[in-house]
């Protein structure tokens, strides 16, 4: 496909490499412990493939010239852009966590501006430092971004646990929710650990898992009823969350330690947003019986392997309806605000 859609067709699942915040932790302490860790856990030849992969398309992951092609050849106007998930780098302690979702923050916005007529931006908070993760939001939102991208949990530099549903992230919800920032939720690593280090099965088993996971600390803790408001957007069609939640429903509705949410967890799906990153048009259309249309987003995870290039060829696919294949590509975008100035106005003419 080339040329521009009558109609911005945008892309919510596009990620950059941010150099500059390579930069910024080169050196640091817990930087080589935690590529230890994502070692053990992906296995040496998963962390091999991976590391060519990314060495080989590292121009599509930094080069405009080279992004705007890709997405010409797509049939893609508009990417929202996220820095790659390998740039949380949430073992940080708080000064130079706080310096890395800064420098994402800006570097994004800057990306951005380069081109405002076909992007938008999402910046980084410091999950695992929750009493940060507020201000660093106000900073994204500040610079003209969307939102900001999240993980599915953040291990602390002391070896604790921030899962979504932490009390301590009360007022970074409380605040995304205010401002209409969109939370994109895209995992990176898996808790799984060493189970899931051959095969890639750290991202084709564990990335589902970690969405299903961490959507279900939102739902179950109560933070969807405390904050109706939220934009979450799941990446990866929220993995196995969205067509198996018929177990979920049981639990809350039989077991009173799954009862904190006001509702049964299938009733949540329509609070939420999921990307169309789910690979095959039966997935996609399971997805949009589960969720409805009007919760569904282009998606394609540009440029990493695990991602397609031809999200618009794989959404017609699916054969939905017209008015169905519409608000994935655009209207659900412009709902959200997540559609470029230029964009927008193309598509008023």
């Amino acid at each position: 496909m080339s040329g521009e859609p009558s109609a911005p067709v945008v892309d919510v699942h596009a990620h950059v490499l941010l150099t500059e915040v390579e930069d910024a932790v080169t050196g640091a302490a817990g930087l080589r412990a935690q590529q230890e860790l994502d070692l053990q856990r992906q296995g040496a030849e998963s962390s091999a493939v991976s590391g060519r992969m990314v060495a080989e398309r590292m121009h599509r992951l930094t080069d405009l010239d080279a992004r705007r092609r890709d997405m010409d050849a797509a049939g893609v106007h508009a990417q929202l852009l996220s820095p790659s998930p390998s740039q949380y780098h949430y073992w940080a302690e708080p000064g130079p966590a706080w310096t890395v979702a800064l420098t994402a923050n800006r570097g994004i916005a800057a990306t951005v501006a380069a081109d405002p007529g076909r992007f938008h931006g999402l910046g980084l908070v410091p999950l695992q430092h929750p009493e940060l993760a507020a201000a660093a939001l106000d900073d994204a939102l500040d610079r003209g971004l969307a939102g900001v991208e999240i993980s599915s949990h953040a291990q602390r530099p002391d070896g604790g646990t921030v899962e979504l549903s932490h009390p301590r992230l009360e007022p970074f919800w409380q605040r995304a929710a205010r401002r209409g920032a969109v939370v994109f939720l895209h995992p990176f690593g898996c808790t799984l650990g060493a189970r899931l280090d051959r095969f890639n099965l750290a991202n084709t088993v564990g990335q589902p898992v970690e969405n299903a996971v961490a959507l279900s600390h939102l739902i179950f803790s109560g933070v969807l009823d405390r904050h109706p408001e939220l934009r979450v957007l799941a990446a990866h069609g929220g993995g196995y969350l969205p067509t198996y939640l018929g177990r979920s429903d049981h639990a809350w509705q039989v077991r009173p330690d799954a009862r904190e949410c006001a509702h049964p967890p299938s009733s949540y799906l329509r609070g939420l947003w999921f990307d169309s990153l789910v690979h095959t048009p039966e997935a996609l259309r399971a997805l949009v019986a589960a969720v409805g249309a009007d919760r569904v987003l282009l998606g394609s995870d540009h440029p990493f392997d695990m991602g397609v290039p031809d999200p618009v060829d794989r959404l017609a696919a699916a054969e939905l309806s017209v008015e169905d294949q519409h608000a994935i590509s655009t209207g659900n975008a412009e709902l959200l605000g997540l559609v470029p100035r230029a964009g927008r106005e193309q598509d008023t003419q």
